[in-house]
Parts: structure tokens; C-alpha cells; sequence
């Protein structure tokens, strides 16, 4: 019998096992006994100020939870991965995201429906009638962290910033020719030529504003002490371990923000993220492993929310390294993997098998195609096409977590059945940034929080230089068809061209998609004001918690 075969059995037969187990009361008492005992030595190391809940260093300590009646509100977020760079324009990993999102204001946000919104912009921007010409009113009234005023000035400096080619925002406001202070409160923004992401892009970090003197003060170690205008300020940081952030009294939305302080706490290990949830080391966690939904949803005092995700996850080739500088050997890794079976076994409801950048919450989605059948005999034949009908061997290198690990696996077991053999290498995620940005890898399994607009999901991914193509691919047929989407403003249109793309890179496959995650966080029952937004950052100005 092929090993993934085994595997799929034994891991199916041990859930049905554990669902039986569960609905007898008598039947499960190792199991609880080993979560017991899980939980008891994360809160013994908590009380011992060890940083229980993450990877933290020495000294670190979970806050208390709350106050008496009336007290300070702090809110504590378990999240997967220790923040590589707070600094917008340097950044490039959603755990950034959720941390900047409550340091930045952004020109414009999104709301739960992903339709966009005025946020330190006053209004939607006038648009030429050509489409090239931006003309933003700013709100006034507002100062950043450190008490300098947010104007047109401030806009043109982080703009200008961002569109420097050594800004990891730099291929999303590629389209950018300039960016011009029209009066105080007033910014233009010229367009080379019709850019129809713009908006989109200005919801997101190319819209943060940060402060130009903290900026100029820091240099590149901004994101070591960032300064916004959002609801909170930034307090200190234990590398590793937590960012604290508190209240700022002076956030220019009335009765805003509602909690004192938020502890973004680092657990890579999802489940100790549930124990701590559920013993209140936790408020709210980022994400809840498959096999723990319906404990969760047992107990009283908390709560699970399932929605529709924007990203997608998968597997980057690097085309400029052997063996992946050969198209056969990538194509044939691609069809080697039964993206059905591995979201069953891995993820049940809180993912989808994918096969393009486009999940089904995507304008776009049908660009993306259907996952191929798993064919080993077309995987024998590519092998043989590219010099290897023995098969071949590579690294791949992957974030650790429980999660990402049993992913690994499953993958490992299904390329081992055409002769393929994959070491996997657990490295740590701010360290596995840098080695794909640096082409340290062969194999690279990285996803994308994703983006409302399709061109987030596809241009930084696979145009030639993109800012996410750490596969370094680059195929000017490719490029032409999503400059070409950038210009057209009617979404049919551009579907059609991103179809085209889609075919041409499915051929060339560097890199391998393989699953849509869903949005799905966890939180505790006293928390109010939390709502589950589509692109999965925690909005913090309206969370409090009920004593």
C-alpha cells in the first residue's frame, strides 16, 4: 500500500477514534489527563514569569488580566509568529499586520463587506476622468505619537518613501509617477498610467502613514519603535515574547480606543494557544488548529468564528537553484500532490484546496482553475523529461508549528510515492523570511494573507521583481498580461487576462498552491466589540472586556 495511503487511514481512523472517545465521558481519560497536565505546566511557568504562552526570553510575564471594577482594560492576543519588522515599508508578513494595523491609520480602510472606507483620507479621492489622477482631502485635527502634525506633507513623505525600489511597497505603487502637496490638508497622486488597484493598495500598508520625524530620527530601525496616528501607541517589545501597546489619549476618534492596553503575545504552537485561551492566559487567538474547533465550541465562555479567507498557502520553487531551475522537476513536484486528501487530513472545514492565487472570496476566482488529479504516471513522465526517472531529492524549508509540520508531512509522503524525497528543515519564521528573500532555499512553504483586489494576490507574486517573488520567476508574457490588468478597470476583463496568466504559470509552476485557509480566530466571551473581518486583521479601537 503507497505510504500516503497508511498515513490518510491512520490519520482519519485516530479522529474517529478521538470523536467516539469524546462522547464517552469514561473513555477519554489519558487524553484529558495529557491536557491537564499540558495546561498546568504552561500556567506554573506563567506564574513563574517564564513567558509561558510563547518563545519569550527570561523575565517575560503574561499582564494580568484585568483590574478591579472600573480598572485598566488589557486585551491579550495569542498570535503564531514573533513580528519580524513593524516598519510599513519594510514589511511583509500579516503577524506585522496585525500589530501595525493598531499602531498606523491608513488613508483608507476596509470594512466588514471589504468595501473601502475613508479613514485619515476625508472622503473617496476625486479620479480624472482618464484614471490617473488621485486628489485626496485629508482629515485635520490629528497629530501622530510624538505630537507632530499628520498633513499633506506627512502623506508625501511615507508616499515617497514607499516608492523607493528598496520598499517592500514598492511594486505596489509601481504605477505611482508622483505623489504632489496641493494645499495643507491636500495631496495628488499622478499615475504613470489607469491603475485600477489604487484604492485597494491605500487600505493596506501602502497607506500607513508613520511620523517623517521618527521616521528620519530611526532610519531603517523604525520598526523597532514605530510612531502612528492609530488608536494605539507602542510601549516596549520583549523579542520573542510580546508587544505591548498602549491607550493613545489623544486618538482623533471620539470614545476611541476603548481598552487601555493590548498584549500581542507570541505562541507558535497552536495547540498551547488553545490551552492558554481556554485558562485565560489569552483574550482572542489568531488561529485555532483544525482538531480543536469542536472543543472550543463546548465550552461556555468562548467563542469560534469561521469566514471566508483572502490568501492562500503553498510551496515557493526557487527557479535560479537546482533542482527547481528545471520546469519538469516543478511541474512534476505540482501534480505529485492530492491538494484534496491533504485539506481533509490536515484542515477539514477551515480550508479549501486551492490551485491559484485566487481563493473563492476572490472577484477572480475563476482565474485561478481547478486543482489537477493527482496522476503519478504524468509525474513518472515529467521526471523522465527532466533528466531524473528515478526521481530526486530537495529541502524544504518551513516555519515551525504543529500545523505547518503535519502539512509537511502529508507532502513529503505523497512525493515519496513517485520517487521524490523531501527533507524537511524547520527554521524560524523571521529567519525563513529572510532566507527566501535572500534565495537561501530550494523549497519554501510561504503564503499570502491575500488582498480584496486581485492584483494583490498575483502581480507581487509573479511579475518579474515582484516583492513576493521569492521564486525569482520572471516570464515577460506573464508580465505584459498583469500590466496590462493593472490598466483595464472593468473586473470581466480583467478575469480574462488573469485566466491567461494563470495558464502560462500552472506550465511553469514555481510556485505551488496548494490550499485557501479560512478566517478563523477564537476568543473568550468577555471580549465585545470584536468583529471577524475577511482579510483576518484584528481591528482593536472598538475591543473592551466585560468583568
Amino acid at each position: 500500500m503507497p505510504r500516503i495511503a497508511q498515513m490518510v487511514r491512520w490519520l482519519v481512523g485516530r479522529r474517529i477514534r478521538t470523536l467516539r472517545q469524546a462522547a464517552r465521558a469514561g473513555a477519554h481519560a489519558r487524553a484529558r489527563q495529557r491536557v491537564l497536565a499540558l495546561a498546568a505546566a504552561v500556567l506554573i511557568l506563567a506564574g513563574c514569569g517564564g513567558g509561558a504562552t510563547g518563545g519569550g526570553g527570561e523575565g517575560a510575564s503574561t499582564p494580568p488580566a484585568q483590574g478591579g471594577a472600573g480598572g485598566p482594560v488589557t486585551i491579550t492576543i495569542g498570535i503564531n509568529a514573533d513580528p519580524p519588522n513593524l516598519d510599513p515599508a519594510m514589511s511583509s508578513a500579516l503577524v506585522d499586520r496585525y500589530v501595525q494595523n493598531s499602531i498606523f491609520d491608513k488613508l483608507y480602510d476596509l470594512d466588514e463587506n471589504l468595501q473601502v472606507v475613508p479613514e485619515l483620507a476625508e472622503s473617496l479621492p476625486e479620479v480624472s476622468e482618464d484614471g490617473t489622477v488621485y486628489t485626496i482631502k485629508l482629515r485635520q485635527g490629528i497629530t501622530f505619537h510624538d505630537g507632530t502634525p499628520f498633513n499633506a506633507d506627512a502623506v508625501v513623505f511615507n508616499l515617497q518613501r514607499y516608492l523607493n525600489p528598496d520598499s517592500a511597497r514598492y511594486s505596489e505603487l509601481s504605477a505611482v509617477d508622483r505623489v504632489e502637496k496641493v494645499d495643507d490638508y491636500t495631496v495628488r497622486i499622478v499615475l504613470k498610467q489607469p491603475y485600477s488597484p489604487l484604492l485597494y493598495t491605500l487600505t493596506d500598508r501602502a497607506g500607513m502613514m508613520g511620523s517623517p520625524k521618527a521616521i528620519q530620527e530611526a532610519g531603517d530601525q523604525f520598526g523597532q519603535n514605530p510612531v502612528g496616528t492609530g488608536p494605539f501607541k507602542f510601549e516596549n517589545r520583549i523579542k520573542g515574547d510580546q508587544i505591548v501597546l498602549v491607550k493613545n489619549p489623544d486618538y482623533w476618534r471620539e470614545g476611541l480606543p476603548k481598552a487601555d492596553r493590548i498584549v500581542w503575545k507570541v505562541v507558535t504552537d497552536d495547540n498551547i494557544k488553545v490551552v492558554n485561551l481556554k485558562a485565560g492566559q489569552l483574550d482572542i487567538i489568531d488561529t485555532v488548529p483544525a482538531q480543536s474547533i469542536a472543543d472550543l465550541r463546548s465550552v461556555p465562555n468562548l467563542k469560534v468564528e469561521i469566514g471566508p479567507g483572502l490568501g492562500f498557502q503553498g510551496i515557493y520553487l526557487n527557479t535560479e537553484k537546482e533542482p527547481f531551475n528545471n520546469p519538469y522537476l516543478r511541474r512534476a513536484v505540482d501534480l505529485a500532490i492530492d491538494r484534496s486528501t491533504l485539506v481533509q487530513v490536515v484542515f477539514q472545514e477551515t480550508a479549501e484546496p486551492g490551485y491559484g492565487p485566487f481563493p473563492p472570496s476572490s472577484p477572480a476566482a475563476a482565474a485561478s482553475g481547478e486543482p489537477p488529479q493527482r496522476d503519478l504516471d504524468q509525474v513518472k513522465a515529467l521526471l523522465a523529461q527532466g533528466g531524473h526517472p528515478e526521481g530526486f531529492q530537495f529541502t524544504l524549508k518551513t516555519a515551525t508549528g504543529p500545523v505547518t509540520q503535519q502539512v509537511a508531512q502529508v507532502i513529503k509522503d505523497m512525493l515519496a510515492d513517485a520517487g521524490i524525497q523531501m527533507e524537511i528543515q524547520q527554521v524560524e519564521f523571521g529567519s525563513l523570511l529572510d532566507d527566501t528573500d535572500n534565495g537561501n532555499f530550494q523549497a519554501a512553504a510561504l503564503g499570502w494573507s491575500g488582498r480584496p483586489d486581485p492584483d494583490g494576490n498575483i502581480y507581487p507574486w509573479l511579475y518579474t521583481g515582484g516583492s513576493q517573488n521569492d521564486s525569482r520567476y520572471s516570464n515577460p508574457g506573464v508580465d505584459r498580461l498583469l500590466d496590462e490588468a493593472r490598466r483595464v478597470l472593468d473586473m470581466n476583463q480583467r478575469v480574462e487576462l488573469y485566466r491567461q496568466v494563470m495558464k502560462q504559470v500552472h506550465q511553469d509552476a514555481p510556485y505551488i498552491y496548494l490550499y485557501y485557509p479560512k478566517n478563523v480566530k477564537a476568543y473568550s466571551a468577555q471580549i465585545q466589540g470584536f468583529v471577524n473581518y475577511p482579510d483576518g486583521i484584528i481591528r482593536t479601537e472598538n475591543l473592551t472586556k466585560v468583568r
